[in-house]
């Protein structure tokens, strides 16, 4: 059976080492009826995560994030069927040992949007664009209100608060230079984010690695995944991995998807939310996506959230 995981040293040591954990996803499956099918874990993911024949995907929660278990679980059923694109159905979800949870859900159809990208035909990348902002329009229409329990922040502007006073802490944390974290502040003070009266429904990491196309199928999309960060909050939030990792700077896809999603936020907002994220490494960014033309955050939020020259 699976060790208990309350700790980060107990993670480092447990949740890789596939000679602990596969014992166990193999014991969850044969209590769940699925012997002698084929596990493989997925190398990607903060969570383990397995592959359980064709059919399922098994993933796994330690107690230390037991409630993105729970979380997770709850907001799959809430949008089953509800989005115009598909999302995993959840078979079981539950306890396991040792304080360890679980979600046993189908297993989506196609491989990974961004693996897939560079094969893409550039007609299918601004249809896929537009699929992406219908279903992030649909995603943000919908109810959260029985998600409120399981989903945070609770108070959307305390969390904006809180963010903003450890921006630039959890960006040193990440190594990003100095001329860049004396910007912040500034640039943060300068943005006005105005208030939402109620919270959206958020995936928070809308991303390409978590999207699902079959390029056999006119490179169609067939999948949207990994809800476990979801959150309640304002609708610009769910546009900061857009940017980031959807367009990816390109400004002619991001139009799309604003057009289809049926409004748009400046790149300014954009970039401050990209400050605010939860999972906010702008040295990572600066990194993968286009250089700025000149080294300010005015500039960037231009180059990466801009929709100039589409």
């Amino acid at each position: 059976m699976l060790p208990r995981v309350d700790t980060d040293d107990e993670w480092d040591a447990i949740v890789p080492d596939e000679r602990v954990m596969r014992p166990g996803a193999v014991a969850l499956c044969t209590r769940l009826g699925l012997t002698d099918v084929p596990l493989t874990r997925f190398p990607d993911g903060s969570q383990p995560v397995y592959a359980v024949g064709d059919r399922y995907v098994l993933k796994l929660f330690p107690a230390a994030s037991a409630a993105d278990g729970i979380a997770e679980a709850r907001v799959l059923s809430h949008v089953q069927g509800r989005l115009p694109v598909p999302t995993p159905y959840v078979h079981d979800a539950g306890e396991f040992d040792n304080g360890w949870r679980y979600v046993l859900m189908s297993r989506l159809r196609g491989t990974d949007l961004a693996v897939t990208w560079p094969r893409v035909p550039r007609a299918d990348r601004d249809r896929i664009a537009t699929e992406c902002g219908e279903t992030l329009a649909a995603l943000h229409a919908l109810d959260p209100a029985p998600l409120a329990d399981v989903l945070g922040p609770g108070d959307w502007d305390a969390f904006l608060t809180g963010q903003r006073a450890s921006a630039v802490d959890r960006q040193r944390a990440h190594a990003l230079p100095e001329a860049w974290l004396e910007q912040i502040p500034g640039f943060l003070n300068s943005v006005p984010l105005p208030p939402q009266p109620s919270g959206a429904l958020l995936h928070t990491e809308f991303m390409r690695q978590h999207l699902t196309i079959d390029e056999h199928d006119d490179w169609r999309l067939t999948g949207l995944f990994d809800f476990e960060p979801a959150m309640i909050g304002h609708r610009a939030y769910d546009f900061v991995a857009v940017g980031l990792f959807v367009s990816r700077g390109d400004p002619r896809l991001l139009a799309r998807v604003f057009r289809a999603y049926g409004e748009t936020f400046t790149p300014r907002e954009l970039l401050a939310h990209t400050l605010l994220h939860v999972y906010s490494n702008l040295p990572w960014y600066l990194r993968e996506l286009p250089a700025p033309p000149e080294p300010t955050l005015e500039s960037l939020a231009e180059t990466w959230f801009g929709t100039a020259g589409r």
